[in-house]
């Protein structure tokens, strides 16, 4: 079982280090503070997450601020947080990411079929209809002109980045939760899980809504597993069909995430998968050598890695 004070000095000193100051004093003072690692340990494992805990308090009103007031805060309205968290789940969907994606998407034959497992509201069934811009290179905008969301990523090595967006002619996604996009308190929920200080995130996240808005895609409501060998039947015959699990398995048990793997290796499918360097086994063996830069992602195509990336698609570096 994982250490909750590990998990959190982790979470403090790696995945929000440089991105959030409130998280980062949260989460490290939290994983020094035995009295409320206990009282955070009373919750089941996967409800112990330090971004779960933190957006479910600031949705019920926690002051955004230095460690003594969000702790006094916090062990005031524990009952109300405890119950919060075991209906919420962590459903971040960075359409940011969609620039770690195009690159992969682009070394498959078009037009595409997308099918996100874990889609949360859709945002990453959309790289179609954002533009990006790629270092110092010329901005690759959607055929229809520039887009309200733009997708600003740091790269190094070859990547592959194409000259046109690719053509999707079919997206889908399933979530345990899916949220609507023209749910006011989906869409609350959604905003909340940006991290403090966030606001050019925030507003990247508000603008790919509207775009989403215009035309939703069909999400299910399902298991990873049970429900995508159904769904993939809904997909076009003449389409090439690419599943895309993004920051999702890490929240399967292993016994679940291998099952996962098993289900999508038994289907007439691609699949790109964009998850924590341990999220899945075959691509962690398959990495070069050396040390692997911490808090990343890795980019892999059909199980074979591609590139390290920051885990919201602010950068990519190419293998």
């Amino acid at each position: 079982m994982r250490d909750t004070t590990e998990w959190y000095r982790s979470f403090g000193e790696v995945e929000v280090r440089g991105q959030s100051a409130i998280y980062e004093e949260w989460a490290l003072s939290i994983a020094e503070d035995s009295k409320l690692i206990g009282v955070i340990e009373r919750l089941p494992l996967q409800k112990r997450q330090p971004n779960l805990i933190f957006a479910v308090s600031r949705l019920l009103g926690a002051p955004e601020g230095g460690y003594p007031a969000f702790r006094e805060w916090l062990l005031a309205n524990w009952s109300a947080v405890a119950d919060e968290a075991m209906v919420r789940m962590t459903q971040t969907n960075e359409p940011r990411r969609c620039a770690s994606l195009l690159p992969a998407l682009a070394l498959l034959p078009g037009p595409l079929a997308l099918l996100e497992v874990g889609a949360s509201a859709g945002l990453c069934l959309y790289p179609d209809r954002y533009s990006y811009h790629y270092d110092g290179r010329e901005p690759l905008h959607p055929l229809t002109g520039p887009s309200s969301v733009v997708l600003d990523c740091a790269t190094t090595g070859p990547v592959p980045i194409p000259l046109t967006l690719p053509e999707i002619v079919w997206r889908a996604g399933i979530d345990l939760r899916p949220l609507d996009v023209h749910s006011a308190e989906d869409m609350l929920w959604l905003e909340t899980l940006v991290w403090p200080e966030q606001e050019e995130r925030r507003l990247r996240l508000l603008a790919a809504i509207g775009i989403a808005r215009e035309d939703p895609p069909l999400l299910v409501e399902g298991d990873a597993t049970t429900a995508l060998a159904e769904l993939t039947k809904e997909a076009p015959a003449d389409a090439t069909l690419v599943v895309v699990a993004s920051g999702v398995l890490v929240y399967l048990a292993f016994d679940e995430r291998m099952r996962f793997v098993d289900t999508v290796r038994a289907l007439d499918t691609d699949w790109i998968s964009l998850e924590g360097v341990g999220g899945l086994p075959s691509v962690g063996a398959a990495l070069p050598d050396g040390d692997v830069p911490g808090g990343r992602f890795v980019l892999a195509l059909n199980e074979r890695p591609l590139a390290y990336t920051g885990p919201h698609g602010q950068s990519l570096d190419w293998l």
